[in-house]
């Protein structure tokens, strides 16, 4: 660790508030693409921590798919590092339902579930939080049952092994 000396050797400028790292938590809406990882991150961290292997899911999502276009890898992080913040928060949880909710319009409700589902599949084995997470995604974002299980068939699908 070093001594206060060294670190003296950088001085950090001061910092009004945490809204200056993470202005996403100070406003009243996200941007889609914010709502988008906001949902990942949201059943990623259901079970206690965020794997590599989830974060390099979400990463190449974000990297290749349309919807990401314009989307970079800082602000992945960022938006990352911010839905984690919020979720410390007593209400965090809640808070972030509302936002993602909020910021998503209709066509891109479906798409931020198959993400999620992504997310999870990326996992070599789903935990049960996250799975509840799964669930509480697609009723706050009001998905037809029928959506929901043809999403999920063909994330499993995707991700079959031989």
């Amino acid at each position: 660790m070093p001594s206060h000396s060294e670190c003296d050797a950088f001085p950090l400028a001061p910092l009004a508030s945490i809204s200056e790292f993470f202005p996403m938590l100070t406003r009243e809406t996200l941007t889609p693409q914010e709502a988008l990882v906001c949902t990942m991150v949201l059943v990623a961290a259901a079970d206690g921590g965020i794997t590599d292997r989830e974060i390099g899911t979400m990463a190449g999502l974000v990297q290749f798919l349309p919807v990401f276009q314009g989307f970079t890898a800082q602000e992945l992080a960022s938006a990352s590092d911010a839905t984690v913040n919020l979720l410390r928060d007593e209400n965090g949880l809640a808070h972030a339902s509302r936002l993602i909710r909020n910021a998503l319009p209709n066509r891109l409700r479906e798409t931020a579930y198959a993400l999620a589902c992504e997310v999870i599949a990326a996992s070599s084995e789903a935990q049960q939080p996250s799975l509840r997470m799964l669930e509480m995604v697609a009723h706050e974002l009001h998905l037809d049952p029928l959506v929901i299980t043809a999403i999920e068939r063909c994330t499993r699908a995707r991700h079959q092994r031989v």
